[in-house]
């Protein structure tokens, strides 16, 4: 069992990416703020130029840049640029038929998972990147608050 962590990535270069206001960022530089390898952010960037949310300008000073306005980037959008598989998965093999719970287990979990899914998907839906961006810098003023106090 793994999970991904392309949502978690493409997230996070897409609030750096709204930091920069039209700036436009190398792979190299996107890959040092997400502690991981330029080619994989290129790969990551492919995903979100293809679902619209990505661009690049090419040349000296060239790099990405978000599509869209990040009001105008839902996380469902970019969930869905990066990863095709649903939130759970059932038994890589049928469970025993001769068991009562092997028999009906998969098709009761089914619906559960669908609902689960349906629920995530609401949940992104509703929020968008400039939310994240937002949120980060919620966060780093709190920071910096606890620092100047002495908090932990």
């Amino acid at each position: 069992m793994n999970t991904s962590s392309r949502f978690a990535f493409a997230v996070h270069v897409l609030a750096l990416l709204a930091q920069q206001e039209g700036v436009p960022l190398s792979s190299e530089i996107i890959a040092g703020s997400v502690n991981t390898n330029p080619a994989l952010i290129r790969r990551l960037l492919t995903m979100l130029a293809q679902a619209g949310l990505t661009t690049s300008q090419l040349g000296a000073g060239g790099g990405a840049l978000l599509a869209r306005e990040p009001e105008d980037i839902t996380l469902l959008e970019v969930y869905r640029a990066v990863d095709e598989s649903q939130l759970f998965g059932l038994h890589r093999e049928e469970p025993n038929p001769a068991c009562m719970v092997g028999r009906n287990i998969q098709q009761v979990l089914v619906g559960i998972i669908d609902d689960a899914q349906r629920a995530m998907e609401a949940s992104l839906a509703a929020r968008t990147v400039a939310d994240t961006f937002s949120d980060v810098v919620r966060n780093e003023r709190l920071r910096k608050r606890r620092a100047t106090r002495g908090d932990s």
